[in-house]
């Protein structure tokens, strides 16, 4: 087995929690980290995205702001959450905010640069890390840099990618769509589309600005980045997506940029937006950033939960870290996740089925890595495309109140149990569900941050692996199906005097070496 080394995010998150901290099997201690103010439990390592403007509203205008962040810390803290990622927040003339016109501004519809401030201050006194999207692919065609660079001999005009005399125009991004986009009688790139022009990173001085703005944000005190289209940094035509060229380019500078930011935090946490299908597309940019976004475990994880069998997941599990190992020397996090912004919602990619869905969840934050979660998908939250309809109002309330976003209509019919207000109370809720699995990450250093080895289990409908750190080695198991499962390992699988640690329903049972598990029911055996 080999140790996936949480090497960022977990100093400073346990930075930022107790000195020492009882749980039900260990002691956790923070000796080599700073003194900070004492949080209640050992961190979980989960991550939680937000929509600034989807999120909670302070002022009245309907659009959610950084002081609804803040005041809703409480809540994600009393979810477990560890660290946040926050969408964009910088000027953009969209909502999504993915165009943006300055660098070191705060969007004024989301507050101030001392609501910002106060954001953090008030985040790290709960022991939650905040992150940033860092948009450094390209800008908004409304940025003063593109705005300069319609005059040839300004110095900006260098500082994004025009065609030469006889471009192809029908020339595909990788993203998809034209990449050639027309500006008087000349051409610029844009991987994104029009609105959005590709930075020359060819260019020193774009390299040099951009690490000035990562270095201009960590001095404010965000704890590190999510990285916007990482792989697209270089002139990223569809028939050149994944070339070696293209891919040695962006580690290149990726690294340039780590190692900057380094200067200034060097346990700045950095993951980056990778698109790929494979863990082998993933694996070159660990090396630099430490961490991506795992899109192929993503997707099989949602298939797996949908089909109620394990089909390639415990396959894949088993190449995506032969490829990491191989490619970092372990010294990586795997930042997993069910959806995002640009993602079906789970609840509405398993059909409304809550039962898939928490098993979904289950596997998620029993495995090794760094998992985020998606606003709102802990209440259940449905979405499905435009993206638009995949970033609506968080909900608070069974009833839109004072608060309560309302920077678009639902697209959804779910009725006031889907809220905050209708499931905290709830003990059998989605979101005391996503509680209970994120305490469980809590107390047991092993899922927060142990080796995972697949464990055989003869049945297609069981899942099972071990998770060992220096602390402690248990056995999770998942039964995804609609029915009750019996699993008797052979040989000595389980060690003698084994126990349930912990278990999703109160019917799992363990007698000598034979598991019994109620339909869709996890557990946690040492």
């Amino acid at each position: 087995m080999s140790r996936y080394r949480l090497f960022t995010p977990l100093a400073f998150l346990f930075a930022m929690a107790c000195g020492s901290a009882v749980s039900t099997t260990l002691v956790a201690h923070a000796t080599d980290a700073p003194a900070a103010p004492a949080a209640t439990a050992p961190p979980s390592g989960v991550y939680y995205e937000i929509f600034v403007r989807a999120w909670y509203d302070t002022n009245g205008d309907g659009i959610g702001d950084l002081n609804g962040v803040t005041a809703k810390l409480d809540y994600l803290k009393s979810l477990g959450i560890s660290g946040i990622w926050l969408m964009p927040i910088n000027p953009s003339p969209s909502s999504h905010g993915y165009d943006i016109t300055d660098y070191y501004g705060i969007n004024p519809q989301y507050g101030s640069m001392q609501d910002f401030q106060h954001l953090l201050d008030e985040a790290h006194k709960r022991g939650i890390a905040v992150t940033m999207d860092m948009v450094i692919n390209h800008t908004s065609q409304q940025h003063p840099w593109f705005l300069a660079a319609h005059d040839p001999a300004d110095p900006h005009h260098d500082w994004f990618t025009w065609a030469g005399a006889h471009p192809d125009l029908n020339a595909q991004s990788a993203p998809g769509g034209k990449i050639w986009h027309q500006l008087g009688d000349t051409y610029y790139l844009g991987d994104f589309g029009g609105g959005m022009p590709d930075l020359n990173y060819d260019n020193p001085a774009v390299r040099a600005e951009m690490i000035k703005v990562g270095q201009f944000w960590l001095s404010k005190g965000v704890d590190g980045f999510r990285l916007d289209a990482a792989k697209h940094i270089y002139d990223d035509f569809k028939s050149r997506e994944h070339d070696p060229e293209i891919v040695t380019k962006n580690v290149a500078w990726w690294t340039q940029f780590h190692d900057a930011i380094a200067t200034v935090n060097p346990r700045a946490t950095l993951v980056g937006e990778v698109m790929a299908e494979s863990p082998k597309q993933l694996a070159p940019y660990l090396t630099p950033l430490g961490s991506v976004f795992d899109f192929p475990l993503a997707a099989q994880l949602i298939r797996s939960a949908k089909n109620e069998r394990v089909g390639k997941l415990d396959q894949l599990l088993e190449e995506t870290y032969t490829a990491y190992r191989s490619a970092a020397d372990e010294s990586f996090i795997d930042s997993t996740f069910l959806s995002n912004h640009d993602q079906q919602r789970v609840m509405s990619s398993l059909d409304g089925d809550g039962q898939r869905m928490r098993m979904a969840a289950a596997m998620l934050l029993t495995l090794p890595g760094r998992p985020y979660l998606y606003y709102g998908e802990e209440l259940g939250m449905e979405g499905r495309k435009p993206d638009p309809n995949l970033r609506e109002p968080m909900r608070w309330q069974r009833q839109a109140g004072p608060g309560e976003s309302r920077w678009k209509p639902s697209s959804v019919s779910q009725g006031e149990a889907v809220s905050v207000e209708a499931e905290q109370d709830d003990p059998d809720s989605m979101l005391n569900f996503y509680r209970m699995l994120i305490s469980w990450r809590s107390q047991v250093s092993a899922l927060r941050d142990g080796d995972l080895h697949m464990q055989a289990t003869g049945n297609p409908r069981l899942l099972a692996y071990w998770r060992q750190d220096g602390t402690q080695r248990v056995l999770v198991v998942h039964n995804l199906s609609g029915k009750a499962a019996t699993w008797k390992p052979g040989g000595h699988t389980l060690p003698e005097g084994a126990s349930v640690l912990l278990k999703s329903k109160p019917d799992v049972a363990l007698q000598g070496q034979s598991l019994s598990l109620p339909a869709y029911s996890s557990v946690v055996v040492h």
